[in-house]
């Protein structure tokens, strides 16, 4: 994983947690008023980039700790001059803990994380109770969580952990659709993935109080 820091002619589209203070101020950050959309573990950016050219009137915050993978989505929205759409490189337990305000985030979208394999390493897996708490604290009322993944089991502890969660209420996730071209996929690994037969696990929550 590289780690180097960013070149500075992809800033804004891409920053580090250690270029900037929070918590943020998101008039300040995006220049408008607009809902915020996080996406945890942005990858190589298409739901980014998908998502921010679909719906301008939103305003996207990708949230990756490998910087080169970061920097790679970072530039495909700058060459698309994307000004709703911003990658941060960082850990996103950190970003939630001290950079993200609180009831101010109207989705957050979490897809294929790394499910850590052996079982001495679930540990690390960002979805953990504590990650719950943090959605939780950041959400507005009536927001949404959206986690899809081809690994059943890692699938059903998070049904498990969100559907013990009071304050969320279970959605009908959306149905899996026929792509109509090569970037018309959630995700560059939902592609890898469907391509390849899998079955791919969909959860949708929302936020009640």
């Amino acid at each position: 994983m590289s780690r180097s820091k960013p070149t500075t002619d992809l800033k804004p589209y891409f920053q580090t947690l250690e270029d900037l203070e929070g918590p943020f101020n998101w008039s300040d950050f995006f220049g408008n008023d607009n809902p915020v959309v996080l996406d945890v573990g942005t990858g190589r950016g298409l739901f980014l980039f998908n998502s921010s050219g679909a719906n301008p009137d939103k305003n996207y915050l990708g949230l990756e700790i490998d910087y080169r993978e970061g920097r790679r989505a970072a530039t495909r929205l700058f060459k698309a001059d994307r000004p709703n759409a911003r990658v941060l490189g960082g850990d996103a337990r950190m970003a939630f803990d001290n950079f993200i305000p609180k009831s101010s985030i109207s989705e957050v979208h979490v897809y294929f994380p790394d499910p850590w394999w052996k079982k001495r390493h679930h540990k690390r897996r960002i979805f953990t109770d504590v990650f719950v708490r943090q959605v939780t604290t950041v959400l507005k009322q009536g927001g949404e969580l959206h986690f899809w993944t081809d690994v059943e089991e890692y699938f059903e502890r998070v049904k498990n952990l969100m559907d013990h969660a009071s304050q969320f209420a279970h959605r009908d996730a959306p149905e899996e659709k026929l792509p109509e071209h090569e970037m018309d996929y959630q995700t560059s690994f939902e592609r890898k993935k469907r391509n390849e037969g899998w079955k791919i696990h969909r959860g949708l929550w929302e936020l009640q109080s």
